[in-house]
């Protein structure tokens, strides 16, 4: 008859530490994730104020980009969205550390999306820029 050890097996050392390194970078991941969305919602709000300045010193005289407050809300929500999606695949990541589940799974990069929605939001930009003094 075998005999049944009721104690349960120590923890390998190395997969704990691999697993500690793996939270370290989860960790760094989602501060980088917090700076960029922090970026992205001060430029929409600085976008948004700078323009209403101008506006609100000058007057008429100079006609302010029509888009702007669009693009400045639009700066707001991804950085907003960022920081939300982040912080759900943060906890998503841990909890697969948590469990051993450390399989690699190809997924949609969040850095990727960011950059499509930044590349439209410039070309918006640009042409708003570029046709505003057409339809003055």
């Amino acid at each position: 008859m075998p005999e049944t050890n009721p104690q349960p097996p120590f923890p390998n050392p190395g997969t704990e530490l691999a697993k500690e390194r793996n939270r370290a970078a989860e960790e760094r991941t989602l501060m980088a994730w917090i700076r960029t969305s922090l970026a992205l919602i001060g430029f929409g709000f600085g976008i948004d104020r700078i323009v209403a300045a101008i506006h609100q010193s000058l007057g008429d005289a100079v006609n302010p980009l029509r888009l702007s407050r669009i693009l400045g809300l639009s700066f707001v929500a991804l950085g907003t969205f960022a920081m939300l999606y982040a912080a759900i695949d943060h906890r998503h990541q841990l909890q697969r550390i948590q469990r051993n589940d450390l399989i690699y799974l190809h997924r949609h990069s969040p850095s990727l999306v960011v950059a499509y929605i930044l590349t439209f939001l410039g070309s918006v930009a640009f042409v708003g820029i570029l046709i505003s003094p057409l339809l003055r």
